[in-house]
């Protein structure tokens, strides 16, 4: 019996995260555009991380910098947030800074 190994190959195109978007996405999707809305756009903004904790709680880090290496996170909440991802309420309050 010959032990030969099979090659990893890479899922099907269905299985995708790029085009199949993952439960949830929708509505932190949402959660970031809002949290946007509220805050306005940082200077270098890198991304907005929206990160699920439990239930309808998530952590929210605006995070800026030019490239990977030398960002900074100057805007951090815990934020509730109902299933279609309207804010709910958020530790610091929201409010316009930029």
């Amino acid at each position: 019996m010959s032990k030969t190994s099979k090659l990893p190959q890479a899922p099907p195109d269905d299985l995708d995260p790029e085009k199949t978007p993952a439960p949830g996405r929708k509505r932190t999707d949402a959660i970031r555009a809002s949290v946007l809305a509220t805050l306005g756009r940082p200077a270098r903004l890198f991304r907005v991380a929206v990160l699920p904790l439990w239930d309808n709680h998530f952590r929210v880090n605006v995070v800026t910098g030019d490239d990977a290496s030398t960002v900074l996170i100057p805007n951090s909440y815990f934020v509730t947030a109902d299933d279609d991802g309207k804010i709910l309420g958020a530790t610091p309050p929201l409010r316009k800074q930029y």
